[in-house]
């Protein structure tokens, strides 16, 4: 009686759409990650030039829809850094976006006691010198609220921070002879460049709603490129030394401790880096507006940016940028709606329910997939993406190579295959 030894082929694991396309994009080679990258982005900044009739909003103009996102794309992934790579529940992040905002009104808002343009600012160039300025006075900012605060955890943490940043709010509200008080900052300095007959103000005042080359669809360029160079920046630290212990203090505080890592350090060199980011989306929301209100600036906010980083995947870069992109666009693409495939619906009254309806996204999705839209997936080696190559190669071999196997039992046995 003879004995047959049958190699059979692993089966292939259960994939979904997201898997494939992450499996599909690490193992294409660095360069042809850069090229597929950059035309994407060209793709998204022509979005408001095209304006697809299956994604320009009614109610509202679409260039302007995309300037908001990238505003809430800048502060989502400045909050991811925070939230989902060091794993600090930070619930008064609007705090950091409103010193951003306010820093610059104070030094360029003829309302306030502070404006300095006409003075040692150009006029033309007052925002884009007043931009560093607000990413250096919010990151300081960010030093001072985490030096004493970063050695709690948990609720603790997430209990301070939003008190800093009604703190933040109130001040605003009450320091009238500073900020205006509850009557804000207005005429706040923007770029003045590409002055013409029909723009004399420039491109990106709000003056200009040329259609499709208003103010808007020019803040939202704007905005791509401040995102393009944050994800750059981003993505370098998470593959440093830094994004590895951040990782680590996120999975076991006490164990990353043990193990050598200064957790209070880059708990605070994270707190430092998302308010900066902060910063920088609050100067680019008060040169956009170009007027700032400490109404603006209230805790629902806050939430609405933790929805974003929570909706699209903690700790995934481009899925919390999605995420912003759901949290702003829904409601708009609603408003001034009254009709859906057919179907006659209140547009206007779907949109004032949008807290409902992500609170109950919210709930469904912790629910059924408590790791986001998009889940990051770690790779905490320094050559990750190198190791992650080869062996695919390795089991794609393998496989191929089991399946021949396989073949060739089957051939060999008496009567053939059946």
């Amino acid at each position: 009686m003879s004995t047959e030894l049958t190699t059979t082929a692993p089966a292939a694991p259960h994939l979904g759409v997201g898997d494939r396309v992450r499996l599909w994009w690490d193992a294409l080679p660095r360069q042809a990650q850069w090229v597929v990258g950059v035309v994407g982005v060209l793709l998204i900044a022509l979005l408001p030039v095209l304006r697809p009739p299956v994604l320009t909003t009614v109610g509202t103009d679409f260039g302007g829809v995309l300037a908001q996102f990238g505003m809430y794309a800048l502060l989502a992934i400045g909050l991811n850094v925070v939230v989902g790579q060091a794993g600090l529940l930070d619930l008064g992040y609007v705090g950091f976006y409103a010193i951003g905002a306010y820093t610059v009104g104070l030094l360029t808002s003829p309302s306030s006691p502070w404006n300095a343009t006409d003075d040692w600012l150009s006029r033309d160039w007052a925002w884009l010198a007043a931009l560093p300025l607000a990413v250096a006075v919010t990151a300081v900012s960010g030093l001072i609220l985490g030096t004493p605060t970063l050695r709690l955890r948990g609720d603790y943490l997430a209990i301070v921070t939003l008190g800093f940043g009604e703190i933040v709010r109130l001040l605003a509200d009450n320091l009238s002879t500073v900020t205006g008080g509850g009557r804000g900052l207005n005429q706040i300095a923007y770029p003045v460049v590409a002055q013409s007959e029909t723009r004399p103000n420039g491109i990106f005042s709000a003056g200009n709603t040329a259609v499709p080359f208003n103010s808007g669809t020019f803040w939202f360029w704007l905005s791509l490129v401040l995102i393009v160079v944050v994800l750059v920046i981003v993505g370098n630290l998470e593959r440093s030394r830094v994004g590895r212990a951040w990782v680590a203090i996120r999975e076991d505080e006490d164990a990353a401790e043990i193990m050598g890592v200064p957790t209070f350090k880059f708990k605070l060199w994270a707190f430092l880096i998302g308010a900066s980011i902060g910063g920088l989306s609050g100067a680019l929301y008060a040169g956009q507006v170009q007027f700032v209100v400490p109404t603006t600036f209230n805790v629902i906010n806050s939430m609405l940016f933790l929805c974003a980083v929570v909706l699209g995947g903690q700790g995934n870069k481009l899925g919390v940028i999605l995420g912003a992109f759901a949290v702003v666009y829904l409601p708009n693409f609603f408003l001034g709606r009254t009709e859906l495939f057919g179907i006659p619906i209140d547009g206007n009254a779907i949109a004032n329910y949008r807290y409902l309806f992500f609170g109950v996204a919210l709930m469904v999705l912790m629910v059924f997939r408590p790791q986001g839209l998009f889940p990051a997936r770690q790779k905490l080696l320094t050559y990750g993406r190198e190791v992650y190559v080869m062996a695919r190669k390795a089991a794609t071999a393998l496989a191929g190579r089991g399946a021949g196997t396989a073949a060739a039992t089957t051939t060999d046995r008496p009567g053939g295959a059946r």
